[in-house]
């Protein structure tokens, strides 16, 4: 934060801090997102997330800056900020535009998350959802729940779930069942322009409802999702590596053990645990 107040004082640039629900340190005086022309999330990606929505309805951009990891928001690390804020000062950077799920329950207005919206059985029992794409019924799934993500949150809760992963430039909704219990239901991607009809039987324990990992109270089980196009706009910048990448960086895609014992063997590198060729 001192490095950001300090780039500001540098180029006469008033810093605000705009409240979020939840957060409780101060840095700075109170300020509307309506009133910034940039948004500066200082953390991981939870808190670049909640940048984003606080953004939205101004359509203001957020520059997401890693403090200890960098996540799949955050655009660079804390030691980088004053050179980053340059590049968006001088026009080097590029918006990206994000979808959100538009989840609405009946006489409610629609809630909308950036990664992805989640039903999880709150107790011992399980919940079963019903998922209906278009008005066509696809499947009734007993188990742990469900989650329905955008591209961009496919790499998240649906990933760790088993689900697929969009690839920039896809369009859609990811489906995935969670610990289905029996029958057969391999993970859905709806189109961008599809609606989801989902109704859920809560089970002995009940079910709570999540968007972007934040519990929402709900008392009504039938809801529908559709997306919402350019709903929030992300800073990119032109150094930044490929979303892909990252994956594979962090260590969350891996290639199969066959291939790296290969290529080890090839490039006379030693692997952690791999007995040295005869």
């Amino acid at each position: 934060m001192d490095a950001i107040a300090s780039w500001a004082s540098d180029h006469g640039v008033d810093v605000g801090q705009v409240r979020v629900v939840g957060q409780t340190r101060v840095v700075a005086d109170a300020v509307e997102p309506a009133d910034c022309e940039l948004l500066v999330a200082i953390g991981g990606d939870g808190t670049t997330l909640a940048a984003l929505h606080a953004g939205a309805a101004g359509s203001r951009p957020v520059l997401g800056i890693a403090c200890g990891s960098v996540g799949a928001l955050t655009s660079v690390i804390a030691d980088e900020a004053p050179s980053a804020l340059d590049a968006v000062a001088e026009g080097r950077w590029a918006p990206l535009e994000l979808a959100g799920l538009e989840v609405a329950w009946a006489g409610r207005p629609a809630a909308i998350a950036i990664n992805d919206f989640a039903v999880i059985r709150a107790g011992s029992g399980q919940a079963q959802v019903s998922v209906s794409v278009d008005d066509v019924l696809y499947a009734a799934v007993a188990g742990d729940g469900l989650v329905v993500a955008t591209p961009l949150g496919s790499s998240a809760y649906t990933m760790a779930a088993g689900g697929p992963v969009l690839a920039p430039g896809a369009e859609g909704m990811a489906i995935t069942p969670l610990a289905p219990h029996g029958g057969s239901v391999p993970p859905l991607v709806a189109g961008g322009a599809s609606r989801v009809s989902i109704e859920v039987e809560p089970g002995y324990g009940g079910v709570r409802y999540e968007l972007d990992g934040r519990p929402t109270e709900r008392d009504a089980h039938e809801l529908e999702i559709g997306m919402s196009a350019n709903y929030a706009t992300l800073v990119r910048l032109a150094h930044e590596e490929p979303r892909l990448t990252g994956l594979r960086r962090r260590g969350l895609v891996l290639d199969s053990p066959r291939v790296l014992v290969r290529q080890a063997r090839l490039h006379d590198i030693k692997l952690p645990g791999v007995p040295p060729s005869p």
